[in-house]
């Protein structure tokens, strides 16, 4: 292993001789895994991964300067600077001890590279967790040693979890300040477990840390806890997986219809799932209109195929119509369409979510109008889904979505890019909640069936509007008619 000289000073020390070349041109070619630190306040996020860029030598010579110049005053018991002033970038951030915005690093080892979101614990600025979750491949989970699992600790794993993360490490820092106490670490690993699995994840790994002294970060803290023999946190990131949530056919948001001149007309946007070669049959919905690929063009050349992350320009064997928000998607496994769908949300903003209001929902390209009905909420200190009619701020809830026009999903765990949304409030544009595609609504009303000819939209007062629900033909046509409002 490539950490033997590395040392608990003060300084960054170089690797050791044992690297091997190809591992450092495997690590810089892949892609980088991306993961996250999340939980409590105080719980030691910034201070971990501060303490793990500085081990693995990611801190240069003038960062580490500046770094030891801001500590003065505020060294530890070792003589160490304040690690987490590396990740700490805001004047309100290191004036009041805390993380309000998520910051990203890059860091590399001899075996691989990645980028870490470090999240804030606060409650108020849990949009901001939910943001660097949604990208991120695996989570590590603080928790305080002396203090175990705290509200926050489950809200974090249940967004972690819904946002799509199937691999935790559960970091239980300050195990210095415990005693080092291996009951504890076991207690609060067993109870973490529970929680963990009944969110659907079953890819834990416990580790007990000192994010201050190092211990088990880079390297292993077996003078202090020879009890333990698991891996250590580096060792972990070193050999997870990277998720690719892309188990659909292929998806193409249109962004852009190019028409650089009379012969030529291109449908532009990034790949969201799957693949494409010239020569494939594919649908545009909403429209239903089916064609076959005639070309895949690039900013500088043309291509022989097109796969998930790509920007293209795809060119159609005919005329189709085709507009900012429709989707292109592979003609043998389309995505679900409808005007009714069941969703899990994230509620960012102070009224929560108004039921029955109407919002803006934006997803990928596509914006439309939605009524939002809250079902349930998930209560975060038993675990359980209680009815519920809204969705209070920080709150995760379930929740049906009527749309006034046809919606195109695929369900959340089978692609993220085209199973998440966000909604807006169309009064302030606020972003109001971000949420993921459960799958379609499945009894619609009538209503839903009816083609867009056979139907009619009537504005009445409340009060007309309560008198007409009370007739016998609105009693007898219950299923046929929709209300709205907002």
């Amino acid at each position: 292993m490539s950490y033997q000289s590395l040392s608990l000073n003060s300084e960054p020390v170089e690797a050791g001789n044992d690297t091997l070349p190809h591992e450092e041109t495997v690590a810089r070619q892949a892609r980088p895994l991306r993961f996250i630190t999340c939980g409590s306040v105080d719980d030691g996020k910034s201070t971990l991964i501060g303490r793990l860029l500085w081990d693995t030598k990611a801190v240069k010579e003038d960062q580490a300067a500046t770094l030891r110049r801001q500590s003065t005053g505020k060294q530890n018991d070792l003589g160490l600077p304040d690690f987490a002033m590396l990740l700490d970038g805001l004047q309100a951030e290191r004036e009041q001890g805390i993380t309000i915005d998520v910051a990203y690093r890059y860091f590399a080892t001899a075996r691989r590279s990645f980028i870490v979101a470090d999240t804030p614990g606060h409650v108020q600025y849990t949009r901001n967790m939910a943001t660097g979750a949604s990208t991120a491949d695996l989570a590590v989970l603080l928790v305080d040693a002396r203090s175990g699992i705290l509200e926050q600790t489950r809200r974090h794993a249940t967004i972690a979890a819904l946002m799509g993360i199937r691999q935790f490490v559960l970091a239980v820092n300050k195990i210095d300040l415990a005693q080092y106490d291996e009951a504890g670490f076991n207690a609060i690993a067993r109870t973490f477990r529970e929680i963990a699995l009944s969110l659907g994840v079953c890819q834990i790994t416990a580790i007990p840390v000192s994010a201050l002294k190092g211990e088990n970060i880079v390297l292993r803290g077996d003078d202090e806890m020879p009890w333990y023999s698991g891996p250590t946190l580096v060792e972990v990131l070193e050999n997870a997986t990277q998720r690719t949530g892309q188990t659909t056919g292929f998806r193409l948001p249109v962004q852009r219809v190019s028409r650089p001149g009379e012969g030529f007309r291109g449908y532009q946007g990034t790949v969201a799932g799957g693949s494409i070669k010239p020569g494939d049959s594919v649908v545009v919905l909403p429209s239903g209109v089916e064609a076959n690929v005639k070309a895949i063009v690039t900013y500088d050349l043309v291509r022989n195929a097109a796969v998930h992350g790509d920007a293209i320009t795809l060119v159609l064997d005919r005329p189709v119509d085709v507009a900012r928000g429709d989707m292109i998607a592979a003609i043998d496994q389309r995505p679900l369409t409808g005007r009714a769908f069941t969703a899990r949300l994230v509620a960012l903003s102070a009224d929560g979510i108004v039921p029955a209001k109407r919002y803006w929902l934006k997803a990928g390209t596509r914006r439309q109008r939605v009524l939002v009905r809250p079902t349930s909420t998930l209560d975060l200190a038993t675990g359980n889904w209680d009815d519920s009619h809204v969705v209070p701020v920080n709150c995760i809830g379930v929740v049906e979505l009527d749309f006034e026009e046809l919606a195109i999903f695929d369900p959340y765990e089978t692609n993220r890019d085209t199973g998440s949304f966000i909604l807006i409030d169309p009064e302030t544009l606020n972003t109001v909640a971000g949420g993921m595609i459960d799958g379609k609504r499945s009894k619609p009303g009538r209503f839903d069936t009816l083609p867009d000819a056979d139907r009619a939209t009537i504005t009445l007062p409340a009060r007309l509007l309560e008198a007409f629900l009370k007739t016998e033909f609105a009693r007898a046509h219950a299923g046929e008619i929709r209300i709205t409002g907002g």
